[in-house]
């Protein structure tokens, strides 16, 4: 450490001990003169402590609206899971629950695009264009056996040879997906949500609301 900047520090620990000495020292306060953080002129102390108090005053304005949008959207996503709770408590039958959760991804997540996959033989409904009813020996759910061991939804891009056993025609026109396996390790299937857009599902989202919404229609399907 040089000479100056151990002066510098001694200044500096001084200050921080005394905060009177300007009070006692006010027209040296007045004549002391700071670089201007965006214009390059230089303003006096007394300004540039208004200056800094402004900026926390506006870094703390946008803290606040980034948590005041974060709070409406995750708001937004509990009223959905309401209403798919609603619909499915009222479904009688395991035909009524599967056309409640189609119609609540569809109506209330705007989620046009959506796959539920059941495993048989617990389920033996006719396969539509939602749902498909696979056995659990079938080849196509092998490249999900990562997906299921972990599971956890999981967010991104996708093979090609996993979308088109989910979307068949429409595998081409999904930029991104969201996969949420359902039961134990998978053991009830899987449902699919498809995007045009590549970066609508992407990696690091959180997948904390769809974990829940697999959590939903599990223990719905298993109750019908």
């Amino acid at each position: 450490m040089t000479a100056a900047q151990a002066e510098e520090e001694t200044v500096a620990r001084y200050l921080q001990h005394n905060p009177e000495f300007f009070e006692r020292h006010q027209p040296l306060l007045a004549r002391m003169r700071l670089p201007h953080a965006r214009s390059g002129s230089t303003i006096s102390l007394i300004e540039r402590q208004v200056e800094v108090l402004r900026e926390r005053e506006s870094a703390a304005e946008q803290r606040l609206a980034e948590f005041v949008k974060v709070a409406r959207a995750n708001d937004t996503v509990a009223d959905r899971i309401h209403r798919l709770t609603r619909r499915l408590l009222r479904a009688a039958t395991r035909a009524a629950t599967v056309e409640q959760i189609e119609a609540s991804l569809r109506e209330d997540f705007d989620a046009f695009n959506a796959v539920l996959i059941l495993i048989e033989p617990a389920f033996e409904l006719p396969s539509q264009r939602f749902v498909k009813v696979v056995r659990p020996d079938d080849p196509n759910l092998k490249s999900f056996e990562s997906l299921f061991a972990n599971g956890k939804p999981r967010c991104g891009q996708v093979r090609d040879s996993q979308r088109e056993f989910l979307f068949a025609a429409d595998a081409e026109g999904m930029g991104s997906l969201a996969l949420i396996p359902l039961g134990e390790k998978g053991s009830t299937g899987l449902l699919a949500l498809g995007s045009a857009d590549r970066d609508r599902f992407h990696p690091g989202m959180s997948t904390e609301f769809l974990g829940r919404v697999g959590d939903l229609i599990t223990d719905a399907l298993a109750r019908a």
